[in-house]
């Protein structure tokens, strides 16, 4: 994985438990309702998640990509998902229409799990604004 960890504390000493199982059920219902839309089944994983965001963001929902827009694509999500957290801000948009951030705060060093959290926390936000989940 290839991102960070932000902690968000809460005044309230115990809240951390409530938080966590919420992100967990809507991380859960999300993976659900994306993989019913997105797959053949299986559930979606994180990266692919990703993916779809990257191409959400981009707008050009009806064409191939090669590996190395699916990279981007991929960072593109990463910028717009983190960008809440202080870590990017858009930029602007180029010819292609591809969207462009500049690093605001460098990412700090994270654990793989504490990555994942971030990513899940971030991805569940990005959802609930679209209004695809609450």
């Amino acid at each position: 994985m290839y991102l960070c960890k932000v902690y968000i504390i809460d005044e309230v000493e115990g809240n951390y438990m409530a938080r966590d199982t919420q992100l967990k059920e809507r991380w859960d219902y999300l993976v659900e309702k994306l993989s019913g839309k997105f797959s053949d089944g299986d559930p979606l994983e994180l990266d692919a998640i990703i993916y779809l965001i990257g191409v959400q963001e981009l707008g050009q929902y009806h064409r191939k990509y090669k590996k190395d827009d699916k990279l981007d694509l991929m960072h593109i999500a990463i910028c717009r998902l983190l960008e809440p957290y202080g870590f990017y801000e858009f930029s602007f948009f180029d010819e292609d229409g591809w969207p462009h951030y500049n690093v605001i705060e460098e990412l700090p060093s994270l654990k793989a799990g504490e990555q994942t959290v971030l990513m899940k926390e971030a991805i569940v936000s990005y959802f609930v604004e679209k209004e695809f989940i609450q």
